[in-house]
């Protein structure tokens, strides 16, 4: 089995919107089996033109629990309580070992 890993790079723009959805995520992580492994902090950009804003990686046991906890009821929620809080919120998952 290899681990999956879902990468988000979040710009927020209303942080206490944003607060109910961190409020929320880490159940939905949880219940997939996935652990926060990058929630935020300092990052530096080493090469190229990328600006990421809040940079955000959980580790998943494979890419099914991955796809699980995307499409989980309580992701779900935490999404529509994420609703208006960004103005960039690009995800996606990956394989890796």
């Amino acid at each position: 089995m290899m681990p999956a890993y879902v990468i988000a790079d979040v710009k927020v723009s209303d942080a206490a919107r944003y607060e109910g959805y961190r409020a929320l995520s880490p159940a939905a992580v949880a219940a997939a089996g996935g652990e926060f492994v990058v929630r935020g902090g300092q990052s530096a950009v080493l090469e190229g033109d990328w600006q990421p804003g809040r940079l955000v990686i959980v580790r998943f046991p494979d890419f099914a629990a991955a796809r699980s906890f995307y499409d989980s009821t309580l992701y779900s929620q935490a999404r529509a309580a994420r609703a208006g809080a960004t103005e960039k919120f690009n995800m996606v998952v990956v394989e890796g070992i």
